[in-house]
């Protein structure tokens, strides 16, 4: 009995293992450089788990907390992905000084092979201290982005 109880166990485990993937993205030019991932399950809407990256704006100073950025769960706000295409937006905040910046990268691309994803991405980036005329407008940098998913 105990033997069938785990073999049961075991191909019980093993079609978890097939039920999900994963989708990751990055970049590295000029402006920015980034690569974030996450695991995706393929059923019941497709949530995404594990969700982390790491952002470098090259632009912004050695010393300013917006200069590097690491992302968890929380800051991966909204996401799409079908057979075509792969979109992600996310958002994290810091505080400085006591106000509030934030970074917010949004990922959009189109899939020019199985499992691939091409593409570009907007990174809006606002800094407080620097909105000196208060008009909560962000600073915007885009380029190029691959993906990919599995």
């Amino acid at each position: 009995m105990r033997t069938v109880i785990c073999v049961a166990m075991h191909l019980s485990s093993a079609s978890a293992a097939f039920a999900s993937g994963g989708i990751w993205c990055s970049t590295d030019d000029a402006a920015a450089t980034f690569e974030v991932e996450a695991g995706v399950t393929r059923g019941m809407g497709g949530p995404t788990f594990n969700f982390r990256g790491n952002l470098e704006i090259l632009s912004r100073p050695a010393s300013d907390s917006l200069r590097k950025t690491v992302f968890e769960d929380s800051n991966l706000t909204q996401y799409w992905l079908d057979g075509k295409e792969l979109r992600l937006n996310i958002y994290r905040e810091h505080e400085a000084a006591q106000k509030i910046n934030s970074v917010e990268l949004t990922i959009l691309t189109r899939t020019s092979d199985e499992g691939v994803y091409d593409g570009s991405y907007t990174l809006s980036i606002y800094d407080a201290a620097a909105d000196t005329d208060q008009d909560g407008k962000p600073v915007e940098i885009s380029g190029k982005v691959s993906c990919g998913a599995e």
